[in-house]
C-alpha cells in the first residue's frame, strides 16, 4: 500500500469512525428530516448540550454535517445526504445475519 492509498483508506476510518456511535446514528436520522438546532436535537437525545454538542463535532470533523451560526444558536444539516446509502447497507447486512441465523437454527 503506497502513501495515497494509505491516505484514502485514513479518511475512510474517520468518517466510518465518526459513524460508529448510536447518539451520532441517532443524529444523523434526525438530520435527514432537515436542519436542526443543538437545542432541539439535545432534546431529542435526552443528553446535556455539552454531550451533544461533542457528536456533533466529531460528526463535523469527519465532514458528515456542517453547522451555520445564527446569533446564540447553531444549527447542524448533512454536508452529504448519501451518507444515509451506508444506513441502507448496514440494514442489508444484518436482515442477512438475521436470515442466516434463522435458517441454522431451523
Amino acid at each position: 500500500m503506497d502513501a495515497k492509498d494509505r491516505t484514502r483508506y485514513q479518511r475512510r476510518a474517520l468518517v466510518m469512525k465518526a459513524l460508529a456511535h448510536p447518539t451520532r446514528l441517532f443524529l444523523v436520522d434526525q438530520l435527514a428530516k432537515g436542519e436542526a438546532c443543538v437545542c432541539e436535537l439535545t432534546a431529542l437525545v435526552g443528553a446535556d448540550v455539552s454531550t451533544v454538542s461533542k457528536h456533533l463535532s466529531v460528526l463535523k470533523y469527519a465532514g458528515i454535517v456542517r453547522d451555520d451560526k445564527r446569533g446564540n444558536q447553531v444549527f447542524y444539516s448533512l454536508r452529504v445526504p448519501c451518507v444515509l446509502n451506508w444506513y441502507a447497507c448496514v440494514e442489508g447486512v444484518l436482515e442477512a445475519t438475521a436470515r442466516e441465523q434463522l435458517a441454522a437454527a431451523r
